[in-house]
């Protein structure tokens, strides 16, 4: 399951999504968000899914690849649509045995619940498979910039989500490191009841906030031996420029946002 986790993980490449600026792709999945939870009718969701299932193809990511990251939340997943059928009363009743009592508004919130999480989870993970980190860094930067006049560190903010994005990668890295370790010495990670699973993770635990510290602390001394004291007079190697197929990117998105609008307003 930990392999499966794809957030902060780069899928190098060259196609056209892998190209664009990281503004655009920014201020995409903001709008892919906001697309998202316009979605008031169950096949209206075509629309949304079709959109990332075209990027996916642009971008010459595995859709394999990008499906993997449903795999650590699949119960998560499953846990939600089922609360979620118990929590709506409203709408006839389809199912009602003993003190269960399920309407078909409930089955229709936990489908809709069950499908904007399985989309923007698809939409944030094939933003971080087509960009790397320090293109996010820039990107965020450059967009929090206007902030900077109102005294918000935009370029250390930007900074620390990023490196927080970062070390995702490699603490999954460390933490498959740590159990294999604790495998070979006979700990029972997947085997026994939940509670004694759970005890047998504190031998994994202890050992991967020590690496943790670790390497903050020597990232922290490595950025103080490069004379690094924030974003005040830094130059960038790449400056970000808008291409044309930026700008055709911009279109597209705003083309499906005005059409979710109308079909919003219309009801379906």
């Amino acid at each position: 399951m930990i392999k499966d986790i794809t957030l902060g993980q780069y899928f190098p490449g060259n196609s056209a999504i892998h190209r664009l600026d990281p503004r655009t792709k920014l201020l995409g999945m903001i709008a892919y968000i906001v697309i998202v939870f316009l979605v008031t009718k169950t096949p209206v969701f075509i629309l949304p899914a079709l959109f990332a299932a075209i990027c996916i193809y642009l971008a010459r990511v595995p859709f394999g690849y990008v499906i993997r990251s449903l795999k650590p939340i699949r119960f998560l997943l499953v846990f939600m649509f089922i609360v979620n059928l118990f929590m709506v009363r409203t709408g006839k009743t389809v199912i009602a045995f003993w003190i269960i009592s399920i309407t078909d508004e409930a089955i229709k919130q936990s489908v809709y619940i069950t499908l904007r999480l399985v989309l923007l989870l698809v939409g944030k993970s094939l933003m971080t498979l087509t960009t790397t980190p320090i293109a996010l860094t820039d990107g965020l930067e450059r967009l929090l910039m206007p902030l900077t006049k109102i005294h918000i560190p935009a370029h250390e903010l930007a900074m620390m989500m990023t490196i927080a994005l970062r070390f995702i990668p490699l603490l999954i890295d460390e933490t498959e490191k740590i159990m294999n370790a604790q495998k070979a010495r006979g700990a029972m990670l997947d085997n026994g009841k939940f509670m004694d699973r759970i005890k047998a993770l504190v031998p994994v635990l202890i050992p991967l906030f020590i690496s943790a510290f670790r390497r903050a602390d020597e990232l922290a001394m490595a950025m103080e031996c490069r004379c690094y004291h924030g974003g005040e007079g830094r130059t960038k190697l790449s400056e970000l420029h808008y291409q044309k197929r930026d700008y055709l990117a911009y279109l597209s998105g705003a083309a499906l946002l005005a059409v979710m609008i109308v079909l919003r307003q219309l009801g379906l």
